[in-house]
């Protein structure tokens, strides 16, 4: 008897010591479920303004006018109009574009170049963020450093600019800039590789979370390249990985995406393929993709152009407004808003009304696509030029 009974009382001493782990278990698992419910719910500083900015930038009838070309880049606009490449002519050219009279009708966001940020318009002591703010266009920041080889892959690239983000983030927020762009690239014809895409998707997901934490709305910009004689199918299965791993990332890091702007390419065939796609089917490609890879709690899609042709870039954009989207559906162009106002201009101060009239024309032209009321009549054959350059550098 007293064997039994030692017996039944050990066995019940298990039973009650295993409950308890169990129950320690649990509230264990439920507090640092809470833990993490509650640091990802946790309001950010800049939460409202972030929201508020970015919906700013995506209002009815706007776009952004991308100016942010690095000073190389720059340099070659101004040598194609036989202008030297100095920081003097970098000025005059962007204060033609930001004092542009009645710019802010047609758009809400302007990209600088970091140079730019910080420099004066050729009027003594009024900057281009001023000149930018009084049309209530909101000034951005590029703040990617450039793209370089990466390692093991098929001669693709991966875009540097991470380190000191965060600090120059805040530097950025001080001086006015209130979004920034990060562009990284994915390349069809060589893969795209597994690691390439990859690193595209995290870095752009890790830049987002930190420009969120300086108060600055990211741009996210993986640009699926022209570049490539594929169809457009493979141009729709390549964009859409994409964009299934960056917004995979960005969630893993937490970022808001009430809070962001995407610049995403349209689908389009390779700048190569001899079967070439109207605005039509462009817009279907590109609209199927969103829709299934981007959450409507983004406030914007501000499309890139690309190497487009300026008309090219209204008429698909035209197109994907013909019916209503979860989200605003505009333009982020550099190339197709700014290549008649060069050729205008000549680097010749007696030009300089003209060529601003020709970036009201392109950027009104846009604001109508963007509403879905674009009419191309009177558009010159100029407009119409193609502006792709294989294997481009921003």
């Amino acid at each position: 008897g007293l064997f039994n009974f030692l017996s039944e009382t050990f066995q019940l001493s298990k039973m009650i010591a295993a409950v308890q782990s169990t129950k320690a278990t649990f509230f264990k698992a439920t507090t640092a479920k809470a833990s993490r419910k509650s640091t990802v719910i946790r309001a950010g500083a800049y939460d409202a303004e972030l929201i508020q900015t970015a919906n700013t930038i995506a209002s009815a009838g706007k776009g952004i006018l991308a100016m942010d070309e690095s000073n190389a880049t720059c340099g070659k606009r101004l040598e194609s109009i036989g202008l030297e490449n100095t920081e003097i002519n970098r000025q005059r050219y962007r204060d033609l574009l930001v004092t542009t009279p009645g710019l802010g009708e047609y758009i809400s966001g302007a990209i600088l170049f970091e140079e730019t940020l910080f420099q004066d318009t050729m009027t003594p002591g009024k900057s281009m963020v001023d000149a930018l703010n009084a049309q209530g266009i909101v000034p951005g920041i590029k703040v990617d450093k450039g793209l370089h080889p990466l390692s093991n892959s098929n001669g693709e690239s991966w875009c540097a600019g991470l380190d000191g983000l965060a600090e120059r983030c805040a530097e950025y927020y001080k001086a006015g800039a209130r979004f920034c762009k990060w562009r990284s690239v994915v390349s069809i014809p060589a893969g795209p590789s597994t690691i390439a895409v990859r690193d595209c998707a995290y870095g752009l997901a890790r830049y987002a979370a930190i420009a969120q934490n300086a108060g600055l709305v990211p741009i996210v910009e993986p640009e699926i390249l022209l570049d490539g004689d594929h169809d457009i199918d493979r141009t729709l299965e390549v964009a859409s990985a994409t964009w299934a791993e960056t917004f995979k990332y960005m969630a893993d890091n937490g970022v808001m995406f009430e809070g962001i702007l995407l610049k995403p390419s349209m689908v389009t065939p390779g700048a190569e393929c001899p079967r070439r796609a109207g605005p039509e089917e462009v817009a279907d490609y590109t609209l199927k993709m969103l829709n299934r890879r981007v959450p409507p709690a983004v406030p914007g899609i501000m499309f890139l152009s690309g190497g487009q042709s300026e008309l090219e870039a209204t008429l698909n954009l035209n197109a994907m407004n013909q019916s209503p989207n979860p989200w605003h559906v505009s333009f982020s162009y550099a190339r197709a808003l700014q290549n008649s106002v060069l050729k205008t201009w000549k680097g010749e101060d007696a030009n300089a009304a003209a060529a601003q009239e020709a970036l009201i024309k392109r950027a009104s032209a846009n604001s109508a696509a963007q509403l879905g009321k674009y009419k191309a009549d009177g558009e010159s054959a100029e407009a119409a030029a193609g502006m792709y350059e294989k294997g481009y550098q921003y």
